[in-house]
């Protein structure tokens, strides 16, 4: 890999390392620009021949491809804006501040111009935001060899041509999709349309990007037409663009499951302050819920001062319930994620997760006494005179407290899609601070039932 190459006073020698990238591999390419600060990062672009610049803006590992299009001189970064693919421009002029939107777009030519401003058009996160405009379609009048001249013309302006979209010739409505190798090994006099798979797997603008990920996937396809309600081709989405959605659904759900707002931009790029409101509102709420297991702990006081040895086994407790919460709730909203199950499905799941979770803490019971015998005999620690009972209630209590964090933490992704959150915000943070409370509740009423007339 092509290392950093710099002058004799430390700085960046841009045209050396413009000279080495010049023969690289795009994605290495990448990664190197990745190291640099922006400016040496936009320099750098300059000297690249434009079209290495330009698949190097295209791709997506790319931190700081905003930025870079931003330091760049104004014409040049116009003239890279114009030979990209038209949904990765649109997301690097979303990106950017103004003036220097304004600018940018202002020296566009009129169709690239309207179809960015088309494609921001649409929601975030839907089809109609991640697709391209960038496809091969053909009239249903053409034969085989036309449609091949034809795809030999302008493959470098497509974003893909392993699929082509069948229009009708006065409507332009789409009537069909023929895989490219089915075109190849068709006759050259045949119309196109003897080859193509009437009726496709379409989606609308507005569909949300996960359910064209499992379109894509169910069928697998390499492409799916993206339609308006009279059946134009407005784009496509492709498999890369899925991949790079996939990714990136798979962050924010990461970065829900620890507790935190998720963030739309690499750990490097989030600020100072937003990387505060993305990680402090979420500390604040645990907080807070970590407050009322202080309160059930002061509620539990008399207790506490009557069987000090009780409070050796909180954390155990208190662990234990929120490690089976927590797998409980990473199931559940994998399993809605790939609609293995359904809202209506909260009962059988409850009904599985019941005896999943005693039998789970049985076992945890079980170890539990164990300890609390072999430190008795052993002399490690003395527990008392009543320490089977003690035992007893540390085994029932992990029952109780394991079999409700497995229950609660199953439910908690069915209670939040219902009300219209994402069931990655049931993080394993907020599964733990609700299981440590109800956890404490759970101990000491065991405590009170088994311990009662002995220690307390």
């Amino acid at each position: 890999m092509t290392e950093i190459i710099e002058t004799a006073d430390g700085a960046v020698d841009t045209l050396a390392l413009a000279s080495r990238l010049s023969d690289g591999h795009i994605a290495d390419n990448v990664d190197i620009l990745n190291q640099l600060d922006v400016d040496d990062a936009a320099a750098v672009l300059v000297l690249l021949p434009v079209e290495m610049s330009v698949q190097i803006l295209d791709k997506p590992e790319l931190n700081f491809g905003a930025e870079i299009l931003a330091a760049l001189p104004r014409q040049t970064a116009t003239i890279l804006l114009s030979g990209m693919s038209a949904d990765m421009a649109a997301d690097l002029v979303q990106q950017l501040d103004e003036p220097v939107r304004d600018e940018l777009m202002q020296g566009l030519d009129a169709a690239t111009r309207a179809t960015i401003r088309d494609l921001l058009s649409y929601p975030e996160n839907t089809a109609g935001a991640i697709m391209t405009t960038e496809f091969v379609s053909v009239p249903a009048t053409w034969t085989v060899e036309r449609t091949l001249q034809h795809i030999r013309q302008v493959e470098r302006t497509r974003e893909t041509v392993y699929a082509i979209y069948v229009l009708d010739a006065y409507t332009r409505r789409l009537v069909g999709a023929v895989s490219l190798r089915r075109l190849i090994a068709g006759e050259p006099t045949d119309n196109i349309m003897a080859l193509a798979v009437r009726e496709p797997i379409t989606t609308s603008p507005l569909v949300d990007r996960e359910d064209v990920a499992r379109l894509i996937s169910k069928h697998d396809l390499l492409a799916v037409p993206v339609i308006d309600k009279a059946g134009h081709v407005l784009g496509i989405v492709t498999v890369d663009d899925i991949i790079d959605t996939i990714i990136e659904e798979n962050t924010e759900d990461v970065q829900k499951f620890g507790g935190m707002a998720a963030t739309d931009e690499p750990y490097l790029q989030v600020g100072l302050p937003a990387m505060i409101r993305k990680r402090g509102g979420w500390l604040c709420v645990l907080f807070l819920g970590e407050m009322l297991t202080a309160s059930a702990m002061q509620h539990f006081e008399g207790e506490l001062e009557k069987a000090i040895v009780l409070t050796l086994f909180i954390p155990l407790i208190m662990s234990s319930g929120g490690n089976s919460g927590s797998q409980a709730t990473s199931l559940l909203i994998r399993a809605l994620a790939l609609r293995e199950v359904k809202l209506g499905d909260w009962w059988r799941v409850a009904l599985r997760e019941l005896p999943t979770g005693m039998i789970l803490g049985a076992m945890l019971g079980v170890i539990g006494i164990l300890r609390v015998v072999a430190w008795q005999k052993l002399g490690i620690y003395d527990y008392g005179e009543h320490w089977v009972l003690v035992a007893l209630t540390v085994a029932a209590a992990l029952i109780g407290v394991v079999t409700f964090g497995s229950v609660a933490g199953s439910m908690l992704p069915f209670i939040l899609q219902r009300v219209g959150f994402d069931p990655a915000s049931a993080s394993a943070p907020f599964v733990a601070t609700l299981v440590d409370v109800t956890g404490l509740m759970i101990y000491f009423s065991v405590a009170l039932l088994i311990l009662s007339g002995t220690l307390l």
